[in-house]
């Protein structure tokens, strides 16, 4: 690229950050480093400008860590390194989709099946839960153990008991696991379902959780566009043709 000088607030005002916020990336690794005049001022390039443009663009879409790893990177021509982060990422909006999807899976099974009402006092006890779902009842402790579920203890025979929430979770729990979730993927989820009141309330968020998904995936096309010219003005991109 050409050797256009540029200060670090012609960088910024781009972006609507601080020149100290500029310095500060360039002192971090996630731009390349800058020439001095001769009384010390930093002189920026286009190169420069196109390396926060990449930056800025990474962040929305793989987060503002893993997105100076990936400036780091290459900016000490370690493309192996860039790479393997952006797969990660990658990798990590493809897990979230089908968690996603396993999530509506299970919502839909459990609004599709009545639940057996619980016997006297509004709860059931581990044996009969168990048999609901076709489960052992150390199944039912080791999801216990997990935080799967929250039962209490009868206060005068201190075995569990499980009230309509516990119920839910518990159905829930199963549906995941048998979609061939694991209990540590699972439990984060039945945390959600008890923040947001049940599982009514959670289907409601359903929609807002597929539009972050959704934009998730779009920044990372447009973070992908930014990175790919980048390296290209570097001249650094293996088995790149040059630019017309």
């Amino acid at each position: 690229m050409g050797k256009k000088r540029l200060r670090p607030v012609d960088l910024a005002r781009e972006h609507e950050l601080s020149a100290q916020a500029v310095r500060n990336y360039e002192e971090q690794g996630i731009l390349p480093d800058s020439e001095r005049t001769p009384s010390g001022y930093r002189v920026y390039t286009p190169l420069h400008a196109r390396a926060l443009r990449a930056f800025v663009a990474l962040v929305p879409a793989h987060g503002h860590q893993t997105a100076a790893g990936i400036m780091r990177a290459l900016n000490t021509d370690d493309i192996e390194t860039a790479l393997a982060l952006l797969d990660e990422g990658h990798a990590q909006l493809q897990q979230d989709r089908q968690t996603l999807a396993a999530v509506e899976t299970a919502l839909r099974d459990l609004a599709s099946s009545e639940p057996q009402a619980p016997p006297r006092g509004g709860v059931t006890f581990i044996g009969g839960l168990a048999r609901q779902l076709g489960i052992g009842p150390a199944t039912l402790r080791k999801w216990e153990k997990a935080g799967l579920v929250e039962p209490q203890r009868d206060p005068e025979t201190g075995y569990r008991v499980y009230g309509a929430e516990d119920v839910r979770d518990a159905r829930l729990a199963h549906q995941l696991r048998r979609g061939g979730y694991l209990l540590r993927q699972i439990a984060p989820l039945i945390a959600r379902v008890r923040h947001a009141g049940g599982i009514g309330p959670l289907e409601a968020t359903l929609d807002g959780w597929r539009a972050r998904l959704t934009a998730r995936g779009l920044s990372m096309l447009t973070a992908a566009a930014e990175l790919s010219a980048y390296l290209e003005d570097r001249g650094n991109v293996p088995f790149a043709s040059p630019r017309a």
